[in-house]
């Protein structure tokens, strides 16, 4: 069956989806079960907490210092500079994470243009 599905055009995508489905719903539900016993000011869940931030500012600090594809036709200033704005807005603006996300895009996306 797997091979008859990897003949037609949409059959990668449908293992990739199915794949990635299994992967993370099992985590869900796990977390589903756990997280009603779990203290949000326990041991556990701050060591998670860290890990994750640890986590996103190492890819935030790997798209800006080493980065590839057309991010790295882009000077470091503007890289520097998009992050800065977009951490400002994200602290001045109720620590909204859309708005500093959609703020440092455009510093990027602007400066890139003006460039």
């Amino acid at each position: 069956m797997t091979e008859a599905l990897m003949q037609t055009w949409w059959g990668p995508f449908a293992i990739i989806l199915i794949a990635g489905w299994i992967a993370t719903d099992v985590w869900r539900w796990i977390g589903v079960f756990a997280g009603g016993r779990l203290r949000e000011d326990g041991e556990l869940l701050i060591w998670v907490r860290c890990v994750a931030t640890a986590l996103v500012a190492g890819v935030i600090s790997k798209l800006v210092f080493f980065p590839q594809g057309a991010l790295a036709d882009t000077p470091l200033w503007l890289r520097l500079l998009a992050m800065a704005c977009g951490f400002a807005a994200f602290l001045s603006l109720r620590q909204s994470v859309i708005i500093g996300v959609l703020t440092g895009v455009s510093v990027l996306v602007a400066g890139w243009m003006a460039l």
